[in-house]
């Protein structure tokens, strides 16, 4: 099928500048009354961390240097949301959740979008005519941890397309491309049709590109379905769903897969594209 990105090929400095205006607008609100205690914690920690790595492995002036020059360039391409969400926060994702009785998440990334269009409780998600890719099914349900049944929950679900490009992070693409936002019926019950997402690389044009290029590292992510599941009264879950078979499941750039987060799509019923089937258990919000 034809590929329908006809836009000039999105570089790391368009997507990280994309993805720092995006955190600015959704996510530093939660930053400003975190305690000082806590940030005179922490700073000093990490900081810690850095000198006993310099005086364990003998750091040189040249080799100081190039780590200055290279945050430097970090900051000059726009690529700290690009660095911290693939080299760190799987990590963070790890500590805030390991409290959880319910489904596994993983990281957000840097390439969510909150407010897309709404699909109801059967749906498509916006694409363009003849969008290419393999086309998929998905349906499930959302239930909390006691079995009981969110009929009020919310699937938000966005992916990267047939060349591994994202909308609204990607030139050439429409708005809401690969991007909605699925309730869920009495039942608890969804279905989304989408198509299958392709595994794409990070961008290594910019200096977290020359970070892998020095460290003779990959840049691959596998193909991967975002959602953000909610109801009421309990926890948000952020997680990233994969394919099983793809080579980068086992060493993905960003750390994110986990077993439990593997897909087993099928062959459709009438021989056109996947069905998959893949259920939510949420966690209460704790008293």
């Amino acid at each position: 099928m034809t590929a329908l990105h006809d836009g000039p090929a999105p570089t790391a400095a368009d997507s990280g500048a994309n993805a720092t205006e995006r955190f600015k607008a959704d996510k530093l609100g939660g930053v400003a009354n975190t305690p000082k205690e806590r940030v005179d914690l922490l700073a000093r920690e990490v900081l810690g961390a850095v000198h006993d790595t310099i005086r364990r492995h003998k750091v040189t002036y040249e080799e100081y240097n190039a780590l200055k020059a290279w945050l430097i360039s970090v900051g000059e391409d726009g690529e700290w949301p690009l660095f911290l969400d693939v080299w760190v926060e799987h990590v963070v994702e790890e500590v805030a959740t390991e409290h959880r009785e319910g489904n596994k998440g993983t990281i957000e990334g840097p390439y969510y979008v909150p407010g897309a269009p709404e699909r109801g409780s059967h749906g498509s998600v916006p694409m363009r005519e003849n969008e290419p890719g393999t086309p998929l099914v998905w349906t499930g349900r959302v239930t909390s941890t006691d079995g009981s049944v969110l009929d009020q929950a919310k699937v938000e679900l966005w992916h990267a397309d047939d060349e591994g490009l994202y909308s609204q992070f990607a030139p050439g693409i429409p708005e809401w491309n690969l991007r909605g936002t699925f309730s869920v019926d009495a039942g608890g019950e969804f279905e989304i049709r989408t198509v299958r997402p392709a595994p794409y690389r990070i961008p290594t044009d910019g200096a977290c590109g020359k970070l892998i290029a020095a460290a003779g590292w990959h840049a691959w992510r596998p193909a991967h379905l975002h959602v953000k599941v909610s109801a009421p009264g309990h926890e948000l879950l952020t997680a990233q769903l994969y394919f099983p078979g793809d080579e980068h499941n086992d060493d993905d750039i960003a750390s994110a897969v986990k077993p439990e987060l593997i897909l087993d799509p099928k062959p459709a019923a009438d021989g056109h594209g996947e069905t998959v089937v893949y259920d939510f258990v949420l966690d209460p919000v704790p008293a």
